[in-house]
């Protein structure tokens, strides 16, 4: 019987990398698109959450960052996501902080690990707290960028939130396939089956940020084309 806290983490990170799988079959901003979305933000917010406090708890640092990461990359494409062009508030600039102190913690770690007699701190070299340095850095730099420029417009806003949703996927996907695959027959780490399965969020997330940012799709998508619309119409009618 794996303990309760083990179970939650578990079953909602399952849940939440099928209902991931499933938002990005759908067409993006239509109904099953969204409504898998907010399956799939729930469902790894639950588990992130149980991974934040496993990790702690364990003194496993990888996954103690690796799931504040994921918390503060759902949350923030999120808020994104149901905003209006041009909007910011008090929670991007928490966002930001929480971003900016992750990789700052990382680096501090990374440091320690280096200078210490065994080359590791709480158990990870220092190459193991590149990655959420990496991340929470770079993420904090288009959080402050967002805010400079007084938040983001167009596709640029639904660029951030695919990237942060679809890279939330990879942790937790990353986290399955490629970091345990003792869990899975030997014939698919064989055939790299797990491999693929554990990178295909990144291979969408590029998908979708080129037909994003680089094509027509939001003149050719009728959600976007009707939301978009009716902003312009509330700017025409509502004064200010």
């Amino acid at each position: 019987m794996l303990p309760p806290i083990v179970l939650l983490h578990v079953s909602s990170g399952v849940i939440g990398l099928v209902s991931g799988a499933v938002a990005l079959s759908f067409r993006k901003g239509s109904r099953p698109h969204r409504v898998a979305g907010n399956v799939f933000f729930i469902s790894m917010l639950i588990a992130a959450a149980a991974g934040t406090y496993l990790g702690f708890r364990n003194s496993e640092m990888d996954n103690f960052f690796g799931s504040i990461l994921v918390i503060y990359l759902l949350a923030t494409a999120w808020v994104t996501a149901r905003r209006r062009d041009g909007e910011t508030g008090i929670f991007d600039w928490v966002g930001f902080l929480v971003a900016l102190a992750v990789g700052v913690v990382s680096v501090t770690y990374a440091i320690e690990a280096a200078r210490s007699p065994t080359g590791t701190k709480d158990g990870l070299p220092a190459s193991g707290y590149w990655f959420p340095i990496f991340v929470a850095l770079f993420a904090a730099a288009g959080d402050i960028h967002m805010l400079w420029r007084g938040g983001l417009y167009g596709a640029q806003r639904i660029g951030r939130h695919l990237w942060r949703m679809c890279f939330g996927l990879f942790i937790g996907s990353a986290s399955i396939f490629l970091a345990r695959p003792q869990l899975f027959p030997a014939l698919l780490s064989k055939t790299h089956i797990l491999f693929v399965m554990g990178i295909l969020p990144l291979v969408f997330m590029v998908f979708w940020l080129g037909r994003v940012l680089f094509t027509a799709f939001r003149r050719t998508n009728p959600p976007y084309r009707i939301r978009e619309a009716g902003v312009a119409l509330r700017k025409q009618v509502l004064p200010g």
